[in-house]
């Protein structure tokens, strides 16, 4: 009998929440055969199996959260005490590179976590089996029903949406609306607390003129390519600080986390290199980035590496805010609700368009005289008509 662990499926992963189950106990299934669909902080992964065998136990319900090295399964392999993911069929590629994929694909050998073991699978710990399609656990979750106290009404027990929807209706709970943070809602919980409880937070606030736009469309670019020049001008904003080593590590190059708001929660994509990309590109890349999360198909290398962030805070009215940037970056910049403002313009009265933005930085390694240099730059950038 083998058993197969969750393995880190990126840099730094420490637990992943199970979706959906691809096959059941004792179903026969095959190498690279879909096993299990999780959710890290940001993506949906779809894990393989390691090998070809029987699946003798599952180890968890959709929507538990496993720790990275915990058993996921267990298999019966015929005819071989050698795990599948040591055959030259689960072997890394040639050139080392581990290709870990955010959606279906081959996980790499060094990843998959397979061992013996003498414990049998009735011995094993057992959960109560629900039988209820994703989307009837997802309602479940939202009207706070605890399946496994419900009735299936539908073929061989199988739990519905009507079935959901009338224990909700006399459920003690129902007066209440309780939400178990998951997937990108639980990484915000985690990264946010960081931010409070890690970070000396400091925030400097500026408006900047863009009235001369000839595209007034182009927000999320022109932005993305205002705190390029800013980076330009004071490059310690963009980078990593480690508390551990007291190292701030100033980034060549500037990858653009973009703070995105979707159904699922806040997500923060990474535009790699964006100072090297045009207007047009960088409008290509936000537009894609935003639909794959929207749809949670973003890659779990996508969610990551980025040096600096940016947030747009103009939903409803809001202007000002003090936005958290997640550690190890140090400086994240909000951007406001533009409006038109009376201002003066060379001694004279005017009605101008206006943009507020926030820089919030790390005051542990950059001083006020930095961030003020960097949003100076980023403000002047803004200003210029295209």
């Amino acid at each position: 009998m083998r058993e197969f662990k969750l393995p880190d499926l990126g840099e730094g992963l420490t637990e992943a929440e199970i979706v959906e189950w691809h096959v059941a106990a004792n179903d026969e299934i095959k190498l690279n055969q879909p096993l299990v669909s999780v959710e890290t902080d940001k993506a949906v992964v779809e894990v393989p199996s390691p090998v070809t065998g029987r699946v003798v136990s599952l180890h968890g319900e959709a929507g538990d959260v496993i720790p990275v090295g915990d058993v996921l399964a267990r298999f019966d392999l015929p005819g071989s005490d050698v795990p599948a993911a040591e055959s030259d069929s689960a072997k890394p590629a040639a050139d080392g590179k581990d290709d870990v994929s955010g959606v279906v694909g081959e996980l790499p050998a060094s990843a998959l976590v397979m061992s013996d073991t003498t414990q049998s699978a009735a011995a094993a710990p057992k959960k109560q089996r629900v039988k209820a399609a994703p989307s009837v656990r997802a309602l479940a979750r939202e009207l706070g029903v605890d399946l496994t106290q419900v009735a299936g009404s539908g073929p061989g027990g199988r739990i519905t949406a009507r079935d959901v929807a009338k224990a909700a209706e006399i459920s003690p709970a129902s007066a209440a609306t309780e939400e178990k943070l998951s997937g990108p809602r639980r990484a915000m919980f985690h990264s946010m607390t960081a931010a409070h409880s890690e970070v000396a937070l400091c925030t400097v606030m500026d408006d900047a003129d863009i009235h001369d736009w000839e595209s007034p469309r182009d927000f999320t670019p022109r932005l993305i390519r205002a705190m390029v020049a800013g980076a330009r001008a004071e490059p310690r904003l963009n980078g990593t600080f480690s508390a551990e080593t007291g190292v701030l590590s100033i980034s060549q190059d500037v990858h653009m986390g973009l703070a995105m708001h979707t159904p699922h929660g806040l997500i923060v994509a990474t535009i790699f290199n964006a100072g090297r990309l045009g207007l047009d590109e960088l409008r290509e890349e936000t537009a894609r980035l935003k639909k794959a999360g929207a749809d949670r198909t973003l890659k779990p290398q996508e969610v990551r590496g980025y040096t600096i962030t940016l947030s747009n805070i103009a939903g409803g009215s809001s202007r000002y805010a003090t936005p958290l940037m997640v550690p190890p970056t140090v400086g994240i910049l909000g951007s406001g609700a533009a409006r038109d403002e009376v201002v003066a313009v060379n001694g004279e009265v005017a009605i101008r368009r206006m943009l507020p933005l926030s820089l919030t930085f790390d005051h542990r390694c950059v001083a006020g005289a930095d961030a003020s240099r960097f949003l100076g730059a980023v403000v002047a950038d803004l200003k210029l008509a295209s």
